[in-house]
């Protein structure tokens, strides 16, 4: 039996591991997910795409 497993969800388990023993902070964990989920272009990377672009509306907007 072959087990598949796609790189997203490789890369997840990696980045989870690297915040559960603190070699990589909360920060960059946000960085390393939006990068992936816009590498990727998964089903949830339209979500993640709106939501990134309601957050530079309103910080945009606020600085006016």
């Amino acid at each position: 039996m072959v087990l598949t497993m796609s790189a997203l969800a490789l890369l997840g388990l990696f980045l989870v591991l690297l915040l559960r023993f603190k070699s990589l902070g909360i920060g960059a964990a946000v960085v390393a997910v939006l990068f992936g989920f816009y590498l990727a272009r998964t089903g949830a990377a339209d979500s993640v795409d709106q939501i990134m672009t309601a957050l530079s509306d309103a910080i945009r907007d606020f600085a006016n």
